[in-house]
């Protein structure tokens, strides 16, 4: 009898696999239907998918060491007296020389104080979920269980163990010390929350993410984003004219999707049409992104969060890829603007304190080559990335379709 059990619990499990590979998954900032194409793509040995693919596994394996970092390892205490807080610093800001304690700290813009790793919150947060996004397509395209287990631990440490979890705001994010205790600006350092909301929808799939992992991380979302529009910080953000606004809109799109919220949702997106209207100049670019020290680098910065928004807003009402306002800001027109200095075809005239690396311009190639001649746009990525081209993750998640 005992037999048969395990033998029918084998049944179910490899039924439940097989259907699992035949439906697309469902993630917010990736295309759900592009991730399944590819899955059966990689059905094949002779795919052209199979170098990226095997080099998502080999960074997969590397993630698999990945130590299970929290927010209690800081050796700073946020002025809460909680370690549980998020913190960290103000990049551009350094000690005043003029000052016998150097406060108030000054702006510095483009010059990053190297006091800001003192504070490891800011470091440990897109390192750990780069690597759940990694372990997470590992396990999808893969289906190998050690892949989602390694994430599914990384995940409820930092988010959901009582005694390493993060509370759910970001009242101490980059704070300036001798100003303020933290600020709405903060909230860039959680953008990477975005690729953390895909790498746990695609482990709902597995037997090593449960429903109560799964609710209580939708939980800690609602939470955070509602700490987001409610809270004094998280308000300060949303006033952000520039690349902060745009990536602020991003994070709540996510947020909202995931944890099942459709009119918040929507009201996002509109909220991003008016910014995009606001924000973008009569020549495709964004006027705030080019007066920084280091504008190149901020204007693909605010096109990457304003692409990643267009793709999250396809599970809306709203379609932001297709938007036009009535000043003619689109998401076509900023694409269009800034691909020929993507590419190498024009040169930059405006400031650059530090060299621009042409691997920047990657995020907003692949999804902006809706826009572009794919032929061109290949042929740049080939240019900027050379032998590693065929090993790229952006093939396997945001391929480009000729």
């Amino acid at each position: 009898m005992r037999v048969k059990h395990i033998l029918f619990i084998s049944f179910l499990l490899i039924q439940t696999s097989i259907l699992r590979s035949q439906v697309a998954p469902r993630v917010f900032s990736l295309d759900p239907s592009a991730l399944l194409k590819n899955k059966k793509q990689l059905s094949s040995t002779s795919s052209d998918l199979q170098p990226a693919y095997k080099s998502l596994l080999k960074e997969a394996d590397k993630a698999l060491s990945h130590p299970l970092v929290s927010v209690m390892e800081k050796k700073q205490t946020p002025p809460s007296g909680n370690k549980h807080d998020y913190m960290s610093l103000a990049p551009y800001h350094w000690p005043d020389p003029t000052k016998k304690d150097g406060l108030p700290y000054i702006r510095k813009d483009g010059d990053t104080n190297p006091e800001v790793k003192d504070y490891k919150d800011k470091e440990y947060l897109p390192d750990l979920c780069d690597a759940c996004y990694t372990l997470s397509l590992a396990w999808y395209f893969s289906g190998e269980q050690k892949y989602a287990t390694q994430a599914a631990k990384l995940i409820r440490t930092w988010f959901l163990d009582t005694a390493t979890r993060m509370n759910p705001n970001l009242n101490y994010g980059q704070a300036i010390k001798g100003v303020n205790t933290g600020r709405g600006s903060g909230l860039i350092d959680t953008r990477h929350f975005i690729k953390l909301i895909d790498a746990a929808s695609l482990l709902e799939g597995s037997a090593q993410w449960n429903n109560a992992d799964a609710s209580g991380l939708k939980q800690w979302f609602s939470a955070f984003l509602d700490w987001m529009q409610t809270s004094v910080v998280g308000l300060d953000e949303l006033d952000a004219p520039n690349n902060h606004g745009m990536w602020y809109d991003a994070q709540r799109l996510s947020m909202a999707l995931y944890t099942g919220q459709a009119k918040t949702a929507s009201d996002i997106v509109t909220s991003l049409k008016s910014r995009l209207n606001s924000q973008l100049d009569s020549a495709g670019l964004f006027p705030l992104e080019l007066a920084r020290t280091n504008s190149q680098h901020y204007s693909g910065f605010v096109l990457e969060a304003l692409l990643n928004a267009a793709q999250l807003s396809v599970n809306t009402d709203q379609n932001l890829w297709n938007y036009v306002s009535t000043s003619g800001a689109s998401v076509k027109k900023a694409v269009l603007a800034l691909y020929p200095y993507s590419i190498g075809e024009k040169k930059w005239a405006y400031p650059n304190l530090k060299i621009y690396e042409p691997r920047e311009a990657l995020p907003v190639l692949f999804r902006g080559a809706r826009y572009t001649n794919p032929v061109t746009t290949k042929e740049a990525i080939q240019r900027i990335t050379g032998e590693k081209y065929d090993q790229l993750l952006y093939h396997l998640i945001i391929p480009i379709v000729q």
